[in-house]
């Protein structure tokens, strides 16, 4: 039995048709780092998938190292909030076949349906944004409230059972992992003026007992002269340790976090570069020269590691997957919107 026909119907729903769910995986320093993507069920129901840009790999490097993630889903102000710890692993042996799985999972969304964008002349032209690596999270912890005020009490939860079996990632490349060229971040003290002035979503994210990086939803945020002073729900699955802070994936800080009576004061040692695909969404699909170019020349560079080929776009747009047309249907689909790059 899938996991998902364990949890209450609304929950599935969810999860099953989130267009944006938190995800975080942890350094090698052991830090926390939560940066939204692009969920979508796999055919068996038996993992959540996603996937990030292979010129943009640091998730799926730090999946591989620590397959410990975790996933935060919210939906509306009286909609279930579910948090799920699982066991993730990369997929990157075939960039044929996940661009082509990508592409047919998110033909229908509003960035890509053809009936709005051109496919011909922008969709199909964007290949530093569909070569991918996929990553499947099989839950084994999953978490959940009614809604969100109801997160003063202790959640629901459901375990997987202590034999199930997670999946295990591709063989890794060799060589070097590529590094980002993005450059330096501005001093976290303009960056988090800014990140507050856009009064965008905030998510801490710290590790829980068990190691797994947890996003919450923080309630409010205000600047401090260490870092950050966050409102967080009554009920958390940690209260202490290394830390990040999240706007949208955007703008991200790291340090260290202590919570008492629902008060979290994160003490910031440093931000991390913003990806130029996330600082201005219009060049996802028609990046700046200088940007395309960096993401080529990466690409390129973990292709070799791997030995591939860079793949191909469709001549035509794909038939979309039973899940895609499935998340169509639902409003839940076009809540909320990130490009995924991180």
């Amino acid at each position: 039995m899938a996991y998902l026909d364990q949890l209450p119907d609304d929950v599935a729903l969810l999860i099953r048709t989130k267009f944006i769910a938190e995800f975080a995986t942890v350094s090698k320093a052991g830090v926390p780092i939560n940066t939204p993507l692009v969920p979508f069920t796999s055919e068996d129901f038996e993992t959540i998938d996603s996937a990030t840009g292979l010129g943009y790999p640091a998730k799926a490097d730090r999946v591989r190292r620590n397959p410990k993630v975790g996933m935060l889903f919210e939906g509306s102000p009286d909609g279930p909030v579910v948090s799920i710890a699982g066991i993730a692993a990369v997929r990157d042996s075939d960039f044929q076949k996940n661009l082509e799985r990508y592409l047919a999972e998110e033909i229908l969304t509003a960035m890509l349906n053809p009936e709005h964008v051109d496919y011909e002349s922008v969709t199909r032209k964007a290949i530093w944004y569909f070569t991918r690596i996929i990553i499947c999270v099989k839950p084994a912890h999953v978490r959940w409230w009614r809604n969100p005020t109801a997160m003063h009490e202790p959640p629901q939860e459901w375990r997987a059972p202590a034999d199930t079996v997670y999946p295990q990632s591709d063989p890794a490349p060799t060589g070097e992992p590529s590094k980002a060229p993005w450059g330096e971040a501005p001093s976290w003290q303009d960056l988090a003026h800014r990140a507050i002035a856009r009064k965008a979503p905030v998510h801490l994210t710290l590790l829980d007992a068990e190691g797994f990086p947890l996003p919450m939803r923080a309630r409010q945020v205000h600047a401090h002269e260490a870092g950050f002073r966050l409102l967080m729900p009554q009920w958390l699955p940690w209260s202490v340790g290394k830390a990040s802070v999240s706007f949208e994936g955007i703008e991200t800080f790291i340090g260290e976090a202590s919570i008492a009576n629902s008060q979290a004061l994160v003490r910031v040692e440093r931000a991390l570069p913003v990806h130029p695909l996330m600082a201005d969404p219009c060049e996802i699909l028609n990046p700046k020269p200088a940007t395309q170019q960096a993401l080529m020349k990466r690409i390129q560079y973990e292709l070799d590691r791997r030995g591939l080929p860079l793949p191909t776009m469709p001549a035509h747009p794909p038939e979309p997957t039973a899940g895609a047309r499935f998340r169509a249907k639902d409003a839940f689909a076009f809540s909320g919107f990130s490009t995924g790059a991180g």
